[in-house]
Formats: structure tokens, sequence, C-alpha cells
């Protein structure tokens, strides 16, 4: 047990470095490329809202001894499995996603290219705005509680920090998904850094064996269901990693090799190559020998 205990520990460091890790590629890209091109804001833009939650949910967790009895009289007397690495990822998480939105609505801090396109789509934008809400209607409805109501069959601020987790996992489902589609669209994943998406994976998965390691070693698996947050966020994870793996290592490779191709947007369209006017060769021979300055005529 002593051994399990020390294996779940090294995890634990092991997925936050990971995590952590993951949240550097993409602005250094960004930053070589003096661009964001490529890649779309719906992305950066919820995930501060997510990790938001998220430094909020584990250190609720971790440090208020309200939340932890209230914990504790829903899931017959256990602690909460949350460990300080979750934190110290969330807060580190929450300052990275920070540095990378403002690349995005503040580029002349970093030189970038002005696109008065990249902004949040509409639906991204109606998700920010239906998470805030809802954690904000759940504080009202605690808020207006007796004191003396019981937190195990009422509302209580427990839920309260439940219904922050239940937003960062929203977030997750649906922040990917984006990027997704405009590398579908372009055809390519260049701009979008994979290195993130594998450090992401393997944080997932090792978050997930930490999460298993720590209920066996509480003999009760109330651990995972009292942590869903941890749970859904490390599978979700992995699921959206495999996809763009398979975008960049399969679907869009034969785009990696072509470093001229125009970077895309979320506000660009895209168009189909087939319906592109077409030079025919003579055209091409014509520009060629003009480039050189020999006369047209000769193609005659």
């Amino acid at each position: 047990m002593y051994f399990l205990g020390i294996v779940s520990s090294a995890l634990g460091w092991i997925y936050t470095i990971c995590w952590s890790a993951s949240f550097y590629p993409q602005a250094i890209l960004n930053y070589r490329r003096k661009t964001t091109g490529g890649t779309t804001v719906d992305f950066p833009f919820l995930n501060v809202l997510g990790f938001a939650c998220y430094l909020i949910y584990t250190s609720a967790f971790y440090w208020s001894p309200v939340i932890r009895y209230q914990y504790a009289l829903r899931n017959r007397g256990h602690t909460p499995t949350v460990a300080f690495n979750d934190v110290a990822f969330a807060f580190h998480a929450f300052i990275l996603t920070l540095v990378l939105n403002t690349q995005y609505f503040l580029p002349s801090l970093w030189n970038f290219e002005l696109n008065p396109r990249q902004k949040p789509t509409r639906f991204i934008a109606g998700v920010f705005a239906g998470c805030i809400g809802a954690v904000l209607t759940i504080i009202y409805v605690v808020a207006a509680q007796s004191p003396d109501a019981d937190a195990r069959t009422s509302w209580a601020w427990l839920d309260v920090i439940y219904i922050t987790s239940y937003v960062k996992v929203l977030i997750t489902a649906v922040k990917y998904a984006p990027q997704l589609l405009l590398n579908h669209r372009a055809r390519s994943t260049q701009g979008w850094d994979i290195s993130q998406i594998l450090l992401d994976f393997t944080g997932g998965l090792l978050s997930l064996a930490q999460l298993g390691i720590d209920s066996y070693l509480q003999h009760d698996w109330s651990g995972v269901t009292g942590n869903l947050a941890k749970v859904i966020l490390g599978n979700v994870s992995v699921f959206y990693d495999l996809l763009f793996m398979g975008q960049h290592f399969w679907l869009y490779r034969d785009a990696r090799s072509n470093r001229d191709t125009p970077l895309l947007t979320s506000g660009d369209s895209v168009r189909d190559p087939d319906s592109m006017p077409r030079r025919s060769n003579r055209d091409s021979e014509r520009g060629s020998l003009l480039e050189r300055g020999e006369d047209d005529r000769r193609l005659d």
C-alpha cells in the first residue's frame, strides 16, 4: 500500500508537469510565427473560463473546511481525492491561458498581425455567457437556503463547487471542436502545435491512473464518483487528443510539407481547390519566360 501511495504521488506530479507543459508550445509557435493564423480564438477564449472554474473547484476541495465537511456528509465520511498537484496545475493553467488570450485579443502587445475577423463565434460566446449564468443561478439558490438546511439533502455550497466542475467539463467537451473543424476545412494542421496534444494525451492517461489508485487505496470508489470532473476531463481530453493526432499524423500529413499554404483563422473561408481557376500550360510557360525577361513571341 505504501508503494502504491508513492506511485500515486509520482503519477500526480508527472501528469501535472505534462499538462502544464502542454500550454507552452502553442504560445511559442504563435510568437515565432508572429501570428495566430491556423488556430481559432474559440479555444483559448473558453479555456480561460474553464480553468478559472477548475481552479475554484480544486482549491475549494483542497482547502475549504466547509466544502470538505459537506463532501464527507454525502460520501460516508470520505475526504475528496483532489491533491495539491491538482491545485498547482489549475493555477498554472489559468495564468497560461490568460497569457495565450493576449495573443488573440491584444496582438499589438506581441507585434502580431492584426486580424479583425479573429473573434469568438456566436455559439462559443453563448456557451461562455451561459456557463457564467448557470453558476450565478446556483449561487443565488444556495444563498436563499435556510442556514439550518441539511447539506446532505438540500442545496449547499458544495453544489456551487460541483457546478463549476460541470462548467469545466462542458467547456472541455466543446472547446476543441472549433479547432477540429478549422483543421478539417483547411485540410491541414499547420499553425496548430501537435506537441501540446501529445503532452495533453499523456497527462490525461496518468490523471485517470492516479485517480484509480487513490480510490483503490481508500477501498471506496466514491473517490471516482465524487470526483466526476477529473474522470470526465481525463476521458474527454484523451478522446479529442486522439482525433487531433489522427488529423495530424494521418488525414492531413501531406499538408505539413506545404509551408506556403496560407494559415486560416476561424473567421476565414476556405475555397474548394477544384473551383479555383487553373492556369494552362501555355500560360505557365508564358509567365516563366516573362519572369526571365525573354520575348513573349517565342511562344508562337
